[in-house]
């Protein structure tokens, strides 16, 4: 069974949708733990909704900022503390 061309389009745009909800809650969820993993996966996912033309462009826009903050928070805890660790407290 083969699927029509705008059967293919529909399912490529929600695939899209899909990665720029994930690349949006990696971001977000990225700020709290593991950022060195789920900031870059938050990157590359916003961008590849980008570039499929996802309905969603806000959403991966905002995963991308996410994914770009999580990187920062990373560098900034690494520069700080000299470890990649969080350390609440003192």
């Amino acid at each position: 069974m083969e699927l029509t061309a705008s059967a293919r389009n529909r399912t490529g745009i929600r695939d899209a949708d899909g990665m720029a909800v994930a690349s949006f809650v990696l971001g977000l969820l990225g700020l709290l733990v593991l950022n060195i993993v789920l900031g870059p996966t938050a990157i590359v996912l916003s961008g590849l909704a980008l570039w499929r033309g996802t309905a969603r462009r806000g959403r991966a826009l905002l995963g991308l900022a996410l994914g770009v903050a999580d990187l920062v928070v990373l560098a900034t805890v690494f520069t700080s503390s000299g470890a990649v660790i969080w350390n609440f407290g003192g």
